[in-house]
């Protein structure tokens, strides 16, 4: 939710993430880079909203929904494996619409 995804990637995740979607399986910190490129153009000038936040040992889930300019995500959800303080495996799931 603060600064930037460089930071996100370096304090959070595993150098060997694996992330999963339907856009298919990405790999590493390039893999995360690629996925947060991907999002900012899908929506430019996001305001993210968070729901249900769910930790159970090694898991935890996250719902989300987002604003941006001309576009929307109303079912956003991503879960997360972690391990020794670090994301080792993460699903994201969002549908974008088009806002008027």
């Amino acid at each position: 939710m603060e600064g930037t995804v460089e930071d996100d990637i370096e304090r959070n995740y595993a150098s060997t993430v694996v992330i999963l979607s339907a856009a298919g399986v990405t790999r590493g910190y390039d893999g995360l880079r690629d996925r947060a490129a991907k999002m900012q153009r899908e929506l430019p000038n996001c305001t993210f909203h968070y729901g249900t936040r769910l930790v159970e040992g090694e898991m935890a889930f996250l719902e989300w929904t987002a604003e941006a300019d001309g576009a929307r995500v109303r079912d956003g959800a991503d879960s997360y494996l972690i391990r020794d303080g670090r994301i080792v495996a993460q699903t994201i799931h969002y549908t974008v619409e088009p806002t008027s």
